[in-house]
This record gives structure tokens, sequence and C-alpha cells, in this order.
């Protein structure tokens, strides 16, 4: 499946139906059909592109632009204590839809949830291998 072919390209030509909160010319966001707590929404580009590897910088502009302005909406409209904003990228990060999308999550202090990854610790001398090894991939 591309990304021209996806349940979100269907929700952006209107093919699906869709709880539609917030459009512009270049986002679209919607509240999310298997939500993690009321007010879970998604906001995906307009422009297909399959994950965070792929965007341009205008793309992802767009969509920090409207992920900022429709957080605090979401946040006072379902009472939430906080929220989560992420994004998978990859099967192994558990993306499961390969368009890319972030997810707003509003969270209350009584939801239950705890952190979803757990914490390790670097052994001696590896933080500054690792840093300089990323360092040297941007270089």
């Amino acid at each position: 499946m591309t990304t021209e072919d996806t349940v979100f390209t269907k929700i952006i030509r209107r093919e699906i139906p869709a709880h539609i909160v917030y459009e512009d010319t270049d986002t679209l966001a919607f509240l999310d059909i298997n939500p993690n707590n009321p007010g879970h929404t998604l906001v995906i580009p307009k422009k297909p592109v399959r994950n965070i590897f792929d965007a341009d910088d205008a793309t992802l502009a767009a969509l920090m632009h409207t992920i900022r302005k429709i957080t605090p909406a979401i946040q006072d409209a379902v009472g939430a204590d906080g929220v989560n904003i992420n994004s998978n990228h990859g099967a192994a990060a558990g993306q499961e839809v390969f368009y890319l999308h972030f997810h707003i999550i509003p969270r209350f202090s009584t939801d239950g949830y705890k952190h979803t990854w757990g914490h390790t610790t670097y052994k001696e001398g590896e933080a500054s291998l690792l840093a300089q090894k990323i360092a040297a991939q941007l270089a």
C-alpha cells in the first residue's frame, strides 16, 4: 500500500468518514477511532508522506503549526491534565499506517497510563562515543 492509498488519504478525499476537528490548506486533524483517551486526535499532512524521513521542512512546519494550534483546544475541551504528542516511524517503532501522522493524546492524572518506554543507562564512556558518532553522521 502506498501513501496515496491509505485510510488517511481516504479521509482526506472524504471517501470514509472522520470526526474532523481542524483543517487548513496543508493539514487535517481528526479524532482517532481507537482513542487512548477522549479527544485523542491525529494530525496529518495533506501531502502524502510515508514518515518523518520522507517529509520536507515545509510539511513538518505545517504539522507543528497545526499541532501547536489545536492542542490547547483539545486539552481544554476534555479537561485534560496534560497531553502526549507522539509519532511512530517504521514498523519497529509501532507505525501501523504508513502515512506520516502525529497523535495528540489528552492525559489525565487518573487515566492509569504509565510511561510506555523502558529506561536504561549507558556504560562508562558509551554516551560520549555515541554522541560523537551521531555528530559525525550530521557533519
